[in-house]
């Protein structure tokens, strides 16, 4: 049956709940979206979950809060496939009762023995029809539900590869239902496109030899034909298959080690796609190289036919600096908001004071949000170190103590008002000078931080206040003493 050209644009995201929302499956949701939203269509979310055996409600969850974190809305549903049942139901009967479909008794020995004679006749494997005239009889019971296979060749234009061609006779009857209550995945998409009214369905390029099965069901069953695009897997750096690190990562994962929504979805959006060239540019490079984009400024520049057919390479430095410019886009405040929830799922409550102080100094650094919290936690607890740390170059630990003993008397002279950058700089930078930088700033700045790699001495003083800076050298020659 021939695509109706001029329906309204309607797309799906059809997650299964058997695991963790994925990256890749984020990635297909953002491009629906994405379409709908530049045609002005509607985006449905349907939950395949007629796997009743793995299918677990706290997936579900998992999906429906990965797809509101990167806010992606849906305009329908979610719409679960363990509801309508009864829907399947009434397409199988036809099927059996046109002869479209018929009963299959073969068990799963059956079918391994089947698959072995044809893989060992350099065959590839198909089930070989042996049910498809057989009439029920004896004790024996029906084991699957098969789709009668035309043997014709299939094509399709798919709107990212162009034209597709199949040979659908290399498939054989592939199953279509466990029993009328159980529906496999072929014929519930097809039943449920059919339903929703789905007029483009847009997935990963894993699923074209499902097009071919389905455009077939749909004409067994009078449906119109929805467009079909595939887009490109996603690959490692090296353009290798993905690793299972990153392809088994859940999305909330992200957003638990400290990414921002903005900045996933401006990652996302740009993995195979790139808007086209501003006009007047002398070539045809993706938007003259930019990278930042607001959701609207994607709305209206994504086109389908601009998604690229080779692999989307998953980038990590490319992820972690677009999340460090989003993280630069907010203000102290607005930040050290947005850290609020990663702390609590951390289980750490920190002064709000000095929360402000310690993101107005480590924003600048950091490339996600937990970036802020690891680098952060020694302004509320100092780490544990080595005494030899402490130790400038070729210094000795006598010259060590004497310089931070001389810090320690300076600073005890020192107000609380004075405790900021400017006035420390230039309290302490004679004495610096005149003993040298390093021997006097490197001892200073961990005995504060207890780190080889931090901020400052100076910033890190006007964070902590007089009486922490005080506390902390204090400590430092304790650990000298007992050098």
């Amino acid at each position: 049956m021939p695509t109706e050209n001029k329906r309204e644009v309607r797309v799906r995201i059809a997650p299964s709940p058997t695991g963790p929302l994925h990256f890749g499956t984020a990635r297909t949701a953002l491009f629906n979206w994405l379409f709908a939203k530049s045609a002005g269509g509607a985006f449905i979310l349907r939950i395949e979950d007629t796997d009743l055996e793995r299918s677990d409600a706290k997936y579900e969850e998992e999906i429906i809060a990965g797809l509101r974190w990167l806010g992606i809305e849906w305009d329908e549903g979610p719409v679960r496939q363990s509801d309508r049942l009864e829907v399947y139901e009434k397409h199988l009967k036809r099927l059996l009762d046109e002869g479209k479909a018929y009963h299959c008794y073969c068990t799963k020995e059956d079918l391994e023995e089947e698959r072995q004679a044809m893989m060992a006749q350099g065959l590839a494997p198909k089930y070989s029809g042996r049910c498809r005239n057989r009439k029920a009889s004896g004790g024996a019971s029906p084991q699957l539900i098969r789709f009668r296979m035309p043997e014709t060749a299939v094509s399709f234009k798919d709107m990212i590869r162009g034209k597709i061609t199949f040979d659908a006779a290399l498939f054989g009857d592939i199953a279509i239902a466990k029993n009328l209550r159980a529906p496999l995945y072929n014929f519930a998409a097809v039943v449920d496109d059919h339903e929703m009214r789905i007029s483009h369905v847009i997935r990963g390029e894993d699923h074209i030899p499902n097009t071919p099965k389905q455009l077939l069901l749909q004409d067994a069953l009078g449906f119109a034909h929805p467009e079909y695009g595939h887009l490109p897997l996603i690959l490692s750096a090296d353009r290798s298959k993905m690793s299972k690190r990153y392809a088994e990562t859940s999305l909330l994962a992200y957003r638990e080690n400290g990414y921002m929504p903005e900045a996933m979805f401006n990652f996302m959006a740009l993995m195979g796609w790139h808007p086209a060239p501003e006009r007047g540019s002398v070539r045809d490079t993706p938007a003259q190289e930019k990278e930042i984009f607001t959701r609207d400024e994607l709305i209206k520049a994504f086109d389908i036919k601009r998604v690229q057919k080779a692999g989307a390479v998953f980038n990590q430095e490319k992820l972690d600096w677009l999340n460090a410019q989003y993280i630069r886009t907010l203000g102290d405040a607005e930040l050290a908001e947005h850290l609020q929830p990663l702390l609590a799922a951390r289980g750490l409550k920190w002064d709000k004071k000095l929360l402000a102080k310690v993101v107005a100094i480590e924003r600048s650094r950091a490339k996600t949000l937990a970036d802020i919290i690891t680098n952060g936690e020694l302004y509320f607890s100092l780490p544990d170190y080595d005494a030899k740390l402490l130790v400038w170059q070729s210094a000795s630990f006598a010259e060590i103590r004497e310089r931070l003993t001389r810090l320690l008397e300076i600073l005890q002279d020192v107000s609380e008002k004075e405790f900021t950058v400017p006035a420390l700089t230039a309290t302490l930078m004679p004495y610096a000078e005149e003993k040298g930088r390093g021997a006097v700033l490197w001892p200073f700045r961990v005995a504060l931080s207890g780190r080889q790699a931090s901020p400052g001495p100076f910033e890190l003083a006007a964070a902590l206040g007089k009486e922490e800076t005080l506390r902390r050298l204090g400590l430092a020659l304790q650990k000298l003493g007992l050098v």
